[in-house]
């Protein structure tokens, strides 16, 4: 690498803008593949664990085993099956489905052991990109540039390079909000530890969805007693009225749609652990009640008109956000690094492999919207168009939930 940042002879380099969960399978994986590679993360010291759940798919696997992160059999935490129940606790369905469950943290941390500090940078803020005949510049907030082949933007849904390359392209309000929680398996009765502990469990109170399942507990350990139950509650909240009481804080600050969890009002901390007495299996309900700290997530749809833009290649939650039911956030990512790398080592040469990969993912993402779109329509706040109305009739039958909820099978279809 020359002293601005340019591209040694005869190699190529690649500069990877965001350094979560998407920026570094591709990054890793280009670099097995013999690129030059630095991930550039806004971030200025580690990233924490987001204590989000994951539902794990054989897609991912393989592409952490592509990319030298290979968890083994030590991932997740495996269930049995999924289970449907009813408001009094009843089972109304039940599936054996085996899947592994875990952690963004978790999965988070093999990556990033398989990649060298040397080549991850913190404190990296994209400012901007210029792009000149096979060549593109990432500018940064800190007044440094990185000069390379090509520039893979992963920085998530609010995505600088996005922005700047299609600034058409914004995230949409699907018309409901999740809330989440985390709650330690020792504080579950038994009862409740026997429900939820060894299922993808699902409760479903009209017009909305409760989904929960284990995840690795406190420092990721998934031994056993150690574990968390992670809580998913998707409710509708009308955009004009309910998101800025639910957003607003004691101060009078409204945050729009991403509030930190501390600045959640009790007011509204304490309606919802009302509402789920009310509306939820005594399970679910329990688990509510002994999550200290809730967080709040307004749901969006997020579609691009293209992946790649000259040298640029949009990679993970910066070109396609699905709403969360098919549980395809990290999988995608990953799948679309496989899919850009692999097209680089077979097209004749970068551009062709970008255009390649602009048309094989940019398809897949919109099938996988299409999909969540339809799942999610029925727990929509705004009034429902005839197609959305027949598709909701279809999707929330508790059979239909159970089985159609974080699958990776079936996206052919859409």
């Amino acid at each position: 690498m020359t002293e601005a940042g340019g591209t040694e002879a005869g190699g190529r380099r690649a500069i990877v803008v965001g350094g979560s969960m998407g920026g570094l399978f591709a990054g890793l994986l280009l670099r097995r593949a013999g690129w030059e590679v630095v991930i550039c993360e806004r971030a200025g010291e580690a990233l924490a664990s987001r204590g989000a759940g994951i539902v794990t798919h054989p897609e991912l696997h393989e592409a952490m085993v592509a990319a030298g992160a290979d968890p083994g059999d030590a991932l997740g935490v495996e269930v049995e099956g999924r289970i449907v129940l009813d408001r009094d606790g009843t089972a109304l369905c039940r599936m054996e489905l085996p899947q592994i469950l875990t952690s963004w943290g978790r999965a988070y941390r093999f990556l990033r052991a398989a990649c060298p500090d040397g080549i991850y940078r913190h404190g990296k803020a994209l400012a901007r990109i210029d792009q000149a005949p096979g060549r593109v510049t990432a500018h940064f907030a800190d007044g440094t540039a990185e000069t390379g082949d090509l520039l893979v933007a992963a920085d998530g849904i609010l995505s600088t390079a996005r922005r700047q390359l299609l600034p058409s392209a914004e995230p949409a309000y699907a018309g409901y909000c999740a809330w989440r929680g985390l709650v330690d398996e020792d504080e579950l009765s038994p009862a409740a530890h026997d429900r939820l502990l060894r299922h993808v469990a699902f409760c479903l109170p009209p017009r909305e969805q409760m989904l929960g399942y284990p995840v690795a507990g406190a420092n990721e350990d998934i031994r056993p007693g150690h574990r968390r139950f992670n809580f998913v509650w998707y409710r509708p909240v009308d955009r004009e009225t309910g998101l800025r009481h639910l957003f607003t804080s004691a101060d009078g600050r409204d945050y729009g749609t991403a509030i930190p969890p501390h600045r959640i009002r009790e007011d509204v901390i304490a309606g919802m652990r009302a509402d789920a007495d009310q509306l939820l299996a005594p399970e679910f309900a329990e688990a509510v009640r002994r999550t200290r700290s809730p967080f709040l997530q307004a749901i969006f749809d997020l579609e691009t008109p293209a992946m790649a833009v000259g040298r640029v290649a949009l990679l993970g939650d910066a070109a396609f956000v699905a709403r969360p039911h098919v549980g395809m956030g990290v999988t995608k990512a990953a799948g679309d690094a496989m899919a850009l790398v692999r097209a680089l080592g077979t097209a004749p040469d970068i551009d062709a492999a970008l255009a390649a990969y602009d048309a094989e993912r940019r398809e897949y993402g919109a099938r996988v919207i299409r999909r969540a779109r339809h799942l999610g329509a029925y727990m929509q706040a705004q009034v429902l168009s005839d197609d959305e109305r027949a598709q909701a009739e279809r999707h929330r039958s508790p059979e239909a939930v159970m089985t159609e909820t974080a699958v990776s099978t079936g996206l052919e279809r859409w």
